[in-house]
Formats: C-alpha cells, sequence, structure tokens
C-alpha cells in the first residue's frame, strides 16, 4: 500500500492556531461530525459533486503563513496542497504541504486537518489475489470477490495507519482481465461503508477513465475524482492534452508524479553515471539504459540550455522542474519525491520560483525543449 496524506487550507489554519479547542472536543462529538461529514457526502455524489461551504471556489489559494498554494482536487470539495511529498514529513508540513506520498507513516496527531488517500494495486497484487480466490471458491460473484479482495487490502492500509477511514482510495493500474462495472461497484461499496470518501485511479487512460464515470453513470454508482499521472519536462501528453478534456467533461482531476523524470532533471547525470545515484543500482539498471541511451544525451543536452534560465530566475534546476509542473493550472497537486531534508528544502522552494513562471519564461522553456503536445484547441486557433 501507497499513501497519501493531504489537508484542507481551512483546517490546516484551524489546526495550527486552535489547539485549545481541538483537545476540547471529546471523541463522541468527532465521531457524530465525520459520519455526518461521510453522510452528507455520499448523497451530495450521486446528485455529481460535492463542494463543502468553505469550499465554494475551485481557485488557487495561498497559505497565510508558508506561501504554499492550495487548489481543489478535480472538482471535489477536497482542497489540497499543490506540492505533496513521499517522505520527510515534518518539515514538509510545517512547511505548509499536505499532500504526503509513502506507508504506513501516519498514527495520529493532527488526523482533523488532513486528508489521507491510499492506494490499491489494482493491476497488480489484487489482479492475482482475485484469480487465486476465484480457484479456491465457486459460490461467490466475480464482483463479490472483487468487493472482499479490496476491502481485506483497505481494511489491512487502515489498521496499519490505525486509522478509522481515508479520504480517497485510488485504483493503482486498470485490470484488464476484470468489468469495468465490477470495478467501479467495488469502490462504489468501500465508499458506502465508510472505509474512503472518493476513489481515484492510478495509471489509468482517458479512456478507461471515461468508461469508469459512464459505467457509474448508467448504475447509479461513484464516478472516480482524480487521476495519478506521470508528468515533468520530458512527459507531457497526458496531463497536458487528455486530462484538461476529462476535467472540462466529468470533473476528474489530475495529481501528478515523478517531476524530475526519476532524478534525470536534476542535473546530476550530465556528466555520466556518479557512484552514490540511483541509476547506480542493480535494480535501476533500465533508469541507466534510459539516461546513457541516444534520447537520454539528447535530455541531459536541453537541460543544460535551461541553465540561462535558472540562473535568471535565480533557481535550481530542480526548482525551475518542479515550478514548471506547477505553472499548470489542471495539475491540482505535485508529488515530491525526496531522500534527505535538503532535497525537500531546495524543492520546496519551487513556489517561489511559481510566481515567475511567465508566459514568457513558459514559451522559452518550450522552445528548448520542442515537444509541446497540441491540443485541439491550438488545432482550431
Amino acid at each position: 500500500m501507497q499513501v497519501s496524506i493531504a489537508c484542507t487550507d481551512h483546517n490546516l489554519k484551524r489546526g495550527n492556531g486552535d489547539h485549545s479547542k481541538q483537545s476540547a472536543t471529546s471523541p463522541n462529538v468527532v465521531n457524530q461530525a465525520r459520519a455526518k461529514f461521510r453522510t452528507v457526502a455520499i448523497i451530495a455524489r450521486s446528485f455529481g459533486s460535492f463542494t463543502p461551504r468553505h469550499h465554494i471556489s475551485l481557485k488557487e489559494s495561498t497559505g497565510k503563513h508558508t506561501g504554499m498554494k492550495y487548489r481543489n482536487l478535480g472538482k471535489s470539495g477536497l482542497r489540497v496542497s499543490c506540492l505533496g511529498l513521499e517522505q520527510l514529513m515534518t518539515i514538509a508540513y510545517e512547511s505548509g504541504v499536505n499532500l504526503f506520498d509513502t506507508a504506513e507513516v501516519y498514527a495520529g496527531g493532527k488526523r482533523s486537518s488532513l486528508v489521507i488517500t491510499t492506494k490499491l494495486y489494482w493491476g497488480g497484487n489484487l489482479s492475482f489475489q482475485f484469480q487465486s480466490f476465484q480457484s479456491t471458491t465457486t459460490t461467490t460473484t466475480t464482483t463479490t470477490t472483487i468487493i472482499m479482495i479490496s476491502l481485506s487490502g483497505l481494511k489491512g492500509s487502515l489498521q496499519r495507519m490505525q486509522l478509522e477511514y481515508v479520504d480517497v482510495v485510488f485504483a493503482n493500474r486498470p485490470d484488464t482481465n476484470t468489468p469495468m462495472e465490477e470495478i467501479v461497484r467495488a469502490m462504489t461499496y468501500v465508499i458506502n461503508q465508510g472505509m474512503s470518501m472518493y476513489w481515484g485511479t492510478s495509471r489509468w487512460t482517458a479512456m478507461e477513465i471515461m468508461e469508469a464515470y459512464s459505467v457509474a453513470r448508467q448504475f447509479n454508482l461513484i464516478p472516480p475524482v482524480c487521476e495519478q499521472a506521470e508528468y515533468h519536462l520530458f512527459q507531457r501528453e497526458k496531463v497536458e492534452v487528455q486530462l484538461p478534456e476529462l476535467y472540462h467533461k466529468i470533473g476528474v482531476g489530475a495529481m501528478t508524479w515523478s517531476p524530475l523524470a526519476c532524478g534525470i532533471i536534476t542535473g546530476k547525470y550530465e556528466n555520466g553515471i556518479p557512484e552514490s545515484s540511483r541509476a547506480s543500482m542493480k535494480s535501476y539498471q533500465w533508469l541507466k539504459e534510459k539516461i546513457v541511451s541516444e534520447d537520454g544525451r539528447k535530455q541531459q543536452a536541453k537541460l543544460k540550455e535551461l541553465s540561462h534560465i535558472t540562473e535568471k530566475l535565480g533557481c535550481t534546476l530542480s526548482q525551475l522542474a518542479v515550478a514548471w509542473c506547477l505553472r499548470n493550472e489542471g495539475v491540482s497537486s505535485v508529488l515530491l519525491g525526496t531522500s534527505n531534508p535538503e532535497q525537500l528544502t531546495e524543492n520546496l522552494g519551487a513556489i517561489q520560483v511559481l510566481p515567475k513562471m511567465t508566459s514568457h519564461v513558459v514559451s522559452d522553456i518550450d522552445h528548448i525543449l520542442g515537444n509541446r503536445p497540441y491540443s485541439k484547441k491550438d488545432y482550431r486557433s
């Protein structure tokens, strides 16, 4: 299981500045509020949208003390920081970050100010479990089998995190052997059981997401609210062309990962493979081959050309790359992968670079990269 942690801008401020009132709230009151909120959310989803009254506007907002930007997760009511994290939670949270992509890290504390999400590896481990379960029983339907597997995986995640529910559960990779209706029914069942508030997809194609939405509408089920997709300077098509159409048509948002392309965009591979780098590890042979390939060398040459832009903006290449991802208003949050506090601090600096990402700067970057995808809007103009 992978886990993402996020918080609403409203609750983050309350959690930082009103500890006395939180501690005075009894567990019964908190549980009643949770139950009421969960019930309202489920009812609201049946009408196709859910927006708490504190989040009437879907526009970006800024944390007063941290400068962190907050955006809605698609057209749902979840308000998340535009930067997420896979590790080093404490430094990030104090800097205003509210989206953490990691595992088994949360066991209490500021739960009321966080939105916690988890992933189910549908196309991998769950697919294997499904086949194994089917071979040992003939008394349950396919849908029941999938629901039981989903519940088992999610319950295990909740127990490890010592939580009663998560706010979003992601189906990671679609299972081509399972009908879409059964996947959507399973995710709807998980939500109706109070184990999650929403569900989203990860590494799904636009067509698969649209199919899930159509199935949900046809059978009065709950559709996904967000897709997790890879997005960086050299990977643009899906997030810049396909997902914006889904957002406008059905309200599915984008949460992106790998803004530095597994470290390729940091510039550390400009002169080869450092011994202490990820690409030097045996398990990352595929990354090494990608870097030393002809396309990899071309990418490093383009990154070197970006140096005059980083000098002009007074930032590092990593900060420019993350800010470039954030300049896309269709992206709700960018997940960061850092291995030490220094990298985290550097990446958080992208927030200060974001206001400098003018149309002229973006145009210069596009000119150097030469890979800007064209949407239907571009062709019409």
